[in-house]
């Protein structure tokens, strides 16, 4: 067979072919490439610039994207600040209401207590005035018997026995800042 081959073609060499094919090679090239730029390179061009035009309009979009992304956090980071600032305050006011309640509270509990010591403190003296006439009258009957049994005689006469009684209540409370001030 590589008899063949070398008795049709003659000399063949694959670096440089042979000067009809390579005439007719370059003007086959020459005529698809005018085809390609007449016909299917506008039409690629337009492809492309059609792409760039979408990746451009995206990047747009993406710009403006993140425009929008960055106005709504500044705007939520506000809102986040406003409601921080609302909270203090409540709770400033829940400290101050806090504070207004406890203070009175505490006005009430002095008021009501201050009530009940006044109150007590009269239901004392009423119970020692009280105390104080029982054991004067008492303290006079005493004396009267006591000053009749020494005389020898009981006072019938009822004013008479009044005065005695005055008399010796009278001594005996002016003695008694005396002793008080003797037992000091």
């Amino acid at each position: 067979m590589r008899e063949t081959i070398l008795a049709e073609g003659g000399d063949y060499n694959l670096l440089f072919p042979a000067p009809s094919e390579l005439l007719w090679g370059t003007l086959a090239f020459i005529l698809v490439a005018v085809a390609v730029y007449k016909f299917a390179w506008p039409s690629f061009v337009a492809m492309l610039d059609e792409r760039a035009e979408k990746i451009e309009e995206g990047l747009k979009a993406a710009e403006v994207a993140r425009a929008e992304v960055a106005d709504q956090q500044a705007k939520l980071a506000e809102e986040i600040r406003e409601a921080q600032r609302e909270a203090t305050g409540i709770r400033e006011n829940a400290q101050d209401n806090a504070k207004a309640i406890i203070a009175e509270a505490q006005a009430k509990a002095r008021s009501e207590a201050d009530g009940l010591i006044t109150s007590a403190q009269r239901r004392i003296d009423a119970d020692s005035e009280a105390a104080q006439r029982s054991l004067q009258a008492e303290v006079g009957v005493l004396a009267t018997e006591l000053a009749g049994r020494i005389v020898g005689e009981a006072i019938a006469d009822e004013v008479l026995a009044r005065r005695v009684i005055d008399r010796f209540m009278d001594d005996l409370e002016t003695m008694t800042p005396e002793l008080t001030e003797a037992e000091s």
